[in-house]
């Protein structure tokens, strides 16, 4: 049987400090899993470049002159997102006739030695193997809990995510191709994978401390991603915002009663202004979260609509 041709797909933003170490890892993954011929010489490193302004490109062309093309890359116009460097990858791979593809990220913290275990899986039978990790102690209270509270709740609005998904997944050729399906210009990848229903497995892995530079996302950036997540997949916040409305109209109407028993039968209305005031404003609140989420999705479909680019690549080495 032909062996695999294997694909790591790194995107990388602002990464110099972390280039040089985690190219050499992975090439060391690679020669390991080819002298076991557990995949193909053809295999080997994608970096996209999500619009570093540092010496990340730079660097990425050095190395694909050092390993004569075993390192390749793609370099973005601008930074268009971490979503859209994995997407961009998988696509860019397909032209060099990948057959699995494994993303991670470019400081190594998602622990690369288990890649061959990814393999293992893939060989077995999975089109796609999901990393999970087995707990959040790296990370800060504010990002663990937050992060946790974010998996619940896509679980509770019928988006089944396993809790503590990453980016560290391996997927198939024939996985890749049937993304390729999917126009939308917002993809929620971690969710999307789950919708196709391949068959799957998983991983279990421990995340390091990172070595090398800080992380590229920021508490707004990864705010966007779990909005864009939730509205890319599931219709329950809107259905929320229609029971509010018909409980804010039954709650409405019970105090209109109330109202008109004050006025024409206890005689009684100043009383009821604290309540009323209170009431008012309370509804208004509610009426502002509602308008917020029909929001979120006006601006979802309003990117559809203008069918733009996901991402526009710039340069490309191979």
């Amino acid at each position: 049987m032909n062996l695999p041709v294997l694909a790591i797909i790194v995107p990388c933003l602002n990464e110099e400090e972390c280039i040089s170490s985690t190219t050499g890892r992975l090439l060391e993954i690679l020669c390991d899993l080819e002298n076991k011929e557990e995949i193909s010489l053809n295999s080997f490193i994608l970096y996209i470049d999500d619009g570093s302004n540092d010496y990340t490109w730079q660097l990425i062309e050095k190395y694909n002159n050092e390993t004569n093309g075993k390192v390749k890359g793609v370099s973005f116009s601008r930074n268009f997102g971490n979503q859209k460097a994995i997407l961009a990858g998988l696509f860019e791979a397909l032209n060099y006739n990948a057959d699995c593809f494994i993303s991670i990220d470019a400081d190594l913290q998602q622990d690369e030695t288990k890649i061959p275990e990814f393999i293992k899986k893939y060989k077995d039978g999975a089109q796609i193997v999901a990393g999970i990790r087995n707990d959040r102690n790296t990370d800060g209270l504010f990002k663990k809990y937050t992060a946790l509270t974010f998996y619940r709740l896509m679980n509770l609005l019928g988006v089944k995510i396993k809790v503590n998904h990453s980016d560290y997944r391996l997927v198939s050729r024939q996985v890749v191709e049937s993304l390729k399906k999917f126009p939308e210009t917002n993809l929620f990848l971690r969710g999307i994978f789950n919708e196709l229903g391949f068959t799957n497995d998983f991983v279990y892995f421990d995340v390091k401390a990172r070595e090398k530079g800080k992380t590229k996302f920021t508490p707004v950036s990864l705010l966007s991603l779990a909005i864009s997540g939730i509205t890319s997949f599931s219709i329950v916040p809107l259905r929320i915002v229609t029971f509010i409305g018909f409980m804010m109209s039954f709650l409405s109407f019970l105090l209109g009663i109330s109202a008109f028993i004050d006025k024409f039968i206890r005689h009684n209305t100043v009383p009821g202004w604290t309540t009323i005031v209170a009431a008012i404003g309370f509804i208004s609140g509610i009426q502002v979260l509602c308008m917020g989420i029909i929001a979120e999705y006006l601006g979802q479909l309003f990117q559809e609509v203008k069918s733009r680019p996901r991402y526009i690549i710039e340069k490309k080495i191979g």
